[in-house]
């Protein structure tokens, strides 16, 4: 009844347990965006990023700093140290960012603070694309005001974000000829709109008893009422605005665009709560996708890019190492002990273990993911395994003439201490992986969990409800001594097992250096394979990013993406692609107007491959300056786990003059730079720019101040906002249109009066020239620097030369990348390995009480990892995150096999040491003999059943079967060698320790 009234708590708190593809993981990273058009990187720089840094600074916990200013935006991104409470990182940042508002640029919009979390990666995204001749305006305000909230109406979602609006404002252009011929400038129409929309805040009059609040008549709220404005000139007259000026609504330029195929629309991405159920919160956006087809038929709505994909592939993994470990358990031991009642047994104890599960889950506040669902995973082997020993014990000790319920007590009994130990020691060697820094860390945790959950409770499952369903399911025989069960099929192995233990032990020395020569062998195959972060995985999807390295404008990048999608279009399922600044408040990347990120979708990997070969061609050929990278369309765990940090980088800083150096003495100085083979970082990529100088003797000469030509400028060039109509939450900016003529026109039929009252075109006082300049301005918590990155293989061998070239410049230098965080997890690594090593040696030393024994476990080990890397290298798979994984699934295995291996050893030379017949050595021979037989059965039902379990993965297809093939591959190397390890090498190993 305990473990029935276990399961029913379990199945009730599975029901509140949230279900999503990644842990929550706060990533130590905080990223400031600044928007600010129409500013220069070094105005980005100088005005605005330099002093939020300065401003952040005395962040608590605060590791590292980077910034960087390009054309119209800047970023800032803080990383700080891992275990720092990002709840109140993300406080303290806004309140210092508010603090230094207002020594802002004047108008610049508050900069955006995004705090990175696992759950901030969209789980879909919904296209929204107008049909031919729907208004765009009105399906970004359908978008922003309906769609968006009743998506977040729905249970589970915590963000809603988009992509792509386009925002509506009153443009007014000035008829500069109408406006000389009255004696009018600019500047009038500008007053007269501006105290047109005059409001006046707080005055109130009274009449009598009565109080009123006054608001002024003039206050404008369309086109219309601005046009009938009186424009009042210098004689008193007063004129229409409408008739010197134009006014109207239209679409605000954008910075950015979204295209669906070739077409341009919106996305809106969903983004899910932390406790929310993935499998639960999908079908609901469906279902509301199929009312917005309905409701809004003018506009087409599709999902793309579903991250639940992942999860479904988890959780269907792990149904099929249920189903399958089952049936192949209840198949094996049908064929080695011919009884339908254990496989029975087996049946029911595997999803009681996993059910009960559960309860860990919920009291150590881990929620159902990928990496949880893998750590189930990894248990279920070693449950089989500790389930099928404690049935075989029992069973033998039936055999050996106890009555049924003597031989559960027993049989449970004289296997325990060792299955404890096993447990211990796979624990000892995968709980140490929690301590490594960063985000790997944090998702060993969840892992972690899930395996010690799976484990603990099934030893309980083992050593209290196995016994149990054992004594309920054979006490129809009463207590009559057992027959032996063994099948035909199992007396032929053994048979063969016997024959070739005594060959064996023959020749101990040649079999014994056999085995040790195997090590070094098979571990020497690992230099051989390919190391990755994640398996190859069939995608059919693809990702490209584009940088013109052109300084053109939105729009025009917008027309190169829409011909290049005309250019393929028909060969792909679906696309689309952000072009351009993105509006997406989640958005941590670098935005830029000169960039653009294609998606695309293809009907095979074959397609994708021949297509993207086309456009990177065509890209070539057209538009030589551009940079393109072309890769696989990223996933959950990789915007997780991929870093935008270079490999290797060389940084310096100007220790004179603070400030980036110019280009032509930068030029000459990497001329001769120590490394061949290196790249240009961010801050010496160069661009084309428009300078402007002032001719200072002529603005004296006609009495123009300096202040009315920038002024102009900025009129002219820039978005010069008048004012703006405010209305129930409603804002529409109203701003001063020129006209769509290029900047040398504008010079020259633009004017200004000098001081005898004459026009003077504005061109007489400006010249300009095309130069090259740098394309943005980076800087960390030192200051502003310049960098190159190398791709050579070994980078720090050039330290020393490198340093020299930077003195003799007088250049502070530095070295910074993801090279020396690689170092450092693998200094990590080793060390949290030497201590899972020393863990296990010394559970194992307090189970045997020796110091010696536990070296033979220890030294199986390797052999099953050599056996991991022969399988791993025939099949060609790398050696990645599953196959790692493998590789401790299959040493969990075999240390339990050895322990047992060896603590029934320990046992039967205790017996046989009162027969006073046999000597030491007879004693030790008979010992090993007998424990190997005893110990077949549980070594070979446990190898096989895991084997053939995990085999249809094998020859599986889709998502699921490429990321687990890794990890099968090296279980069944591992368990292949494994198994004879047990039965030879441990019995070898122990003869010739027990003699010394």
């Amino acid at each position: 009844m305990t473990f029935v009234a276990l399961m029913v708590f379990s199945l009730i708190v599975f029901q509140s347990l949230p279900i999503s593809l990644l842990p929550p993981i706060d990533v130590p990273q905080i990223v400031v965006k600044i928007n600010y058009p129409n500013a220069s990187p070094e105005a980005i720089e100088q005005n605005v990023l330099s002093p939020i840094r300065e401003g952040l600074m005395t962040l608590k916990g605060l590791e590292d700093m980077e910034s960087k200013a390009g054309g119209e935006v800047g970023t800032i991104r803080l990383s700080f140290d891992y275990g720092t409470k990002m709840e109140l990182a993300y406080i303290d940042v806004n309140e210092k960012i508010d603090r230094i508002t207002s020594s802002l640029p004047s108008g610049l919009p508050r900069p955006q603070v995004i705090r990175i979390n696992t759950n901030d990666i969209p789980v879909v995204r919904v296209q929204v694309t107008p049909k031919e001749g729907i208004n765009y305006n009105e399906v970004s305000l359908l978008a922003e005001n309906v769609l968006k909230k009743r998506l977040e109406q729905l249970e589970g979602v915590s963000l809603v974000d988009i992509n792509g609006k386009k925002d509506r404002i009153i443009t007014i252009s000035p008829n500069l000829a109408a406006l000389r011929a009255l004696g009018l400038t600019t500047d009038n129409v500008i007053n007269a709109i501006r105290f047109g929309n005059e409001e006046l805040p707080g005055i109130s009059v009274e009449d009598g008893q009565f109080r009123y609040y006054l608001r002024l008549a003039t206050r404008v709220d369309t086109p219309e009422d601005i046009m009938k404005l009186p424009v009042p000139g210098e004689d008193g007259l007063a004129v229409d605005l409408g008739r010197v000026a134009e006014v109207k609504y239209e679409i605000k330029e954008p910075l950015g665009y979204h295209l669906t195929g070739s077409q341009e629309g919106l996305v809106i991405t969903v983004h899910k709560q932390a406790s929310a159920k993935m499998n639960l919160l999908i079908p609901l956006i469906y279902e509301s996708l199929e009312v917005f087809k309905a409701d809004y038929p003018e506009v087409t709505f599709e999902l793309t890019q579903d991250q639940s994909m992942l999860l479904n592939a988890g959780i269907s993994n792990l149904q099929t190492s249920l189903l399958f470990g089952g049936l192949f358990a209840f198949a094996v031991l049908f064929v080695f002990i011919g009884n339908y009642r254990t496989p029975v047994i087996i049946g029911i104890s595997l999803p009681t273990s996993l059910i009960i599960s559960f309860l860990v889950f919920y009291f150590f506040d881990i929620s159902i993911n990928v990496i949880s669902l893998s750590g189930l995973a990894l248990g279920l082997g070693m449950l089989i395994d500790n389930a099928i020993i404690v049935l075989d014990n029992i069973t033998r000790k039936r055999a050996e003439g106890l009555d049924l319920f003597e031989a559960c007590v027993e049989g449970v009994n004289e296997v325990q201490s060792a299955l404890i130990s096993s447990v211990l020691t796979t624990l000892a060697v995968f709980i140490p992986l929690v301590f490594l820094s960063g985000i790997s860390g944090a998702l060993f945790y969840d892992q972690a969990v899930s395996v010690a959950a799976i484990l603990f409770v099934s030893l309980m499952v083992a050593f209290i409800f196995l016994p149990m369903l054992y004594y309920f399911f054979f006490r129809s025989k009463g207590d009559k001594i057992m027959d032996n069960e063994n099948s035909k099929a199992f007396s032929g192995i053994l048979k063969g097992y016997k024959a070739l233990f005594r060959k064996v032990f023959l020749r101990r020395k040649l079999s014994l250096g056999i085995f040790l020569i195997l090590i070094p062998a098979g571990l020497s195959i690992g230099f051989f394979l390919d190391t990755q972060g994640l398996p190859p995985i069939e995608k059919f999807d693809v990702m490209v990013e584009i940088d013109w390295n052109e300084p053109i404008a939105a729009l025009q990048n917008k027309d190169r993406i829409v011909s290049l999608m005309e250019s393929i279009k028909g060969k792909y399922s679906k696309a689309e692609s952000d072009i351009g600044v993105r509006q997406f408040l989640l958005f941590d990347g670098e935005s830029s107007i000169q960039k653009a990120s294609l998606y695309f979708l293809f009907e095979s990997e074959s397609e994708k491959e021949e297509q993207m070969r086309l456009l990177g061609n065509l890209i070539a050929q057209n538009f030589p300056q551009a940079a393109v990278g072309i890769m696989d369309a990223p996933n959950a765990f990789d915007q997780l786990f991929n870093s935008n940090m270079p490999y290797y980088e060389v940084r310096w800083k100007d220790l004179a003059t603070k400030k980036p150096i110019e280009e032509a003495k930068m030029d000459q100085w990497l001329e001769v730079f120590p490394v061949d083979q290196w790249e240009r970082g961010p801050a010496l990529q160069k661009e084309a720019s428009v300078i402007f100088r002032l001719d200072a003797a002529k603005m004296a000469l006609y009495g123009i101040d300096l202040s009315r030509i920038q002024d102009q400028i900025l009129r002219l060039f820039g978005n010069f906002s008048i004012t703006e109509i405010k209305r129930f939450g409603e804002i529409t900016p109203i701003r001063l249109k020129s006209k769509d003529i290029n900047f040398e026109q504008m010079l020259q039929t633009n004017y200004l009066i000098g001081r005898d009252g004459n026009e003077y075109a504005l061109g007489n006082f400006i010249s300009f020239t095309y130069e090259n300049h740098y394309k943005n301005v980076t800087a960390d918590k030192g200051g502003i620097y310049q960098s190159v990155t190398l791709e050579s293989q070994n980078p720090s061998d050039f330290n020393a030369e490198i340093s020299q070239w930077g003195a003799d410049r007088n250049l502070g230098v530095s070295f910074f990348g993801q090279y020396f965080r690689d170092r450092e997890n693998i200094r990590q690594l080793i060390g949290i390995l030497l201590i899972s090593v020393l863990l296990l040696y010394f559970i194992l030393c307090a189970q045997f009480e020796s110091f010696i024994q536990p070296l033979i476990v220890i030294f199986t080990l390797p052999l099953g990892i050599a056996g991991a890397f022969v399988v791993l290298w025939i099949t060609g798979t790398s050696l990645n995150v599953m196959s790692a994984i493998g590789l401790v699934v299959m040493l969990g295995i075999m240390v339990n096999d050895a322990i047992l291996k060896i603590d029934t050893i320990n046992r039967l030379k205790i017996k046989y040491k009162s027969d006073p017949l046999m000597n030491s050595s007879q004693i030790l021979d008979k010992a090993l003999f007998e424990a190997g037989e005893i110990r077949l059965k549980p070594i070979m039902m446990t190898s096989i059943t895991t084997i053939l379990a995990l085999l249809p993965v094998v020859f599986s297809a889709g998502l699921g079967a490429d990321l687990q093939r890794p990890l099968v591959f090296s279980v069944i190397g591992g368990l292949t060698i494994g198994t004879f390890t047990a039965l030879y090498f441990v019995p070898l190993a122990y003869s010739f320790i027990s003699k010394k």
